[in-house]
This record gives structure tokens, C-alpha cells and sequence, in this order.
């Protein structure tokens, strides 16, 4: 679904605070920190808590795995002024339908109320309809998941979520809502 671009670690996209790159070894022990506070892991079925080494051991690993596979792109947020510092992880990986991607967002909570998750999720959608060909990204939100995260989905173009806690965003409704970013680029072809 992604292409060879994507496929190797030295892929990042960069923003104007964050650098999203491939999750590492040395980012286990922050992320096993962050992602252990039930406030952080309350909404993320992914997190369960409590969070420890082994768990953070299988996400980098999982991740990796995904994004060499070209099945997903699942990065870890690093503020710009410390590219080797970890914060959370934002990523896209394949629906089971192959026309589709489910997009998957975290921080710690010492970076909330910053407007970072939603600088990481916008680029994060950008970069996954311009290399692929989705024809719709979906987030997928629990009773237990937090307002804020409901209003940064919201922010970033997403449809408020069903009653079956998806909200989707298409992709023509992400052209016309970032025609500035796709025009910059040609995009491939959705799927028929």
C-alpha cells in the first residue's frame, strides 16, 4: 500500500515542532513511561496498562515490521529541538478491506494542550493519501476516549464520529479541505 519511500528507516516528515520518524530502540523506556499513564492509555485499546518494557519492546518492533512491510506507516513524535527524543506515535496501517487505513495517535500527557497532536495527525493524513492510494482514513474512538481527542480529529477535517465510534474522513473530503497540500504533489490514483 506504501511505497519503497516509506519502507526504510530513514524516512521522516518533518513539521514545524515535530519530527515523525521510525520508532527505535532507545525510544522503549520514554514510551513504556508515557504510554503507563492511565490518563494516556484511557482511550487507546492499544495501551492497556499497566504498560511496561515488553509491551513497549512489541510496539517498536510491531511498528517496524508494519512500516517495512509498506502495510502502515506508524511513527514516533520527537519535538524538532530534540530529534532523538520521544513524545508518542501517530501512524496509518491498512484496513482489512485494502481501501482503507485506520489511523492510530498518542502523546504524553506532559505535551497535551500544545496543538501537537494535531500538527502530527495532519501530516501524518497528508502523507498517507498523498503516497497511497486509500480511499478513506478512519479513527476509531471508545466511550473511554478522552473529548479532547474527539475535537482534535474534528480539527483536523474529520467528521464527527458514528454511533459505532468511527469517524472518517475521505478522501475527496480531504482535497477540498487541504487542496494547498495536495496541489503541490501528484497524488496516485485512488482504488477503484
Amino acid at each position: 500500500m506504501f511505497p519503497e519511500l516509506t519502507r526504510d528507516d530513514v524516512f521522516r516528515i518533518e513539521t514545524a515542532r515535530l519530527w515523525l520518524r521510525w520508532p527505535r530502540a532507545a525510544d522503549m523506556r520514554d514510551f513504556a513511561r508515557l504510554a503507563s499513564d492511565p490518563e494516556v492509555a484511557k482511550g487507546i485499546s492499544c495501551l492497556q496498562t499497566p504498560f511496561g518494557a515488553r509491551e513497549a519492546e512489541d510496539f517498536v518492533l510491531g511498528a517496524r515490521r508494519v512500516n517495512l512491510a509498506g502495510e502502515g506507516t506508524v511513527l514516533a513524535l520527537s519535538p524538532r529541538s530534540d530529534p532523538s527524543a520521544f513524545i508518542g506515535s501517530a501512524g496509518v496501517q491498512a484496513k482489512g478491506d485494502g481501501r482503507g487505513l485506520v489511523l492510530g495517535y498518542w502523546l504524553g500527557r506532559p505535551d497535551w494542550g500544545q496543538g501537537l497532536m494535531r500538527e502530527a495527525i495532519e501530516a501524518i493524513v497528508d502523507m498517507a493519501f498523498m503516497l497511497s492510494g486509500a480511499q478513506d482514513i478512519e479513527a476509531r474512538l471508545t466511550e473511554q476516549t478522552p473529548e479532547a481527542a474527539g475535537k482534535v480529529l474534528a480539527a483536523c477535517g474529520f467528521p464527527k464520529a458514528g454511533a459505532d465510534g468511527r469517524a472518517r474522513i475521505a478522501r475527496s473530503e480531504w482535497l477540498s479541505a487541504r487542496a494547498d497540500v495536495a496541489g503541490r504533489i501528484a497524488l496516485p490514483k485512488a482504488a477503484a
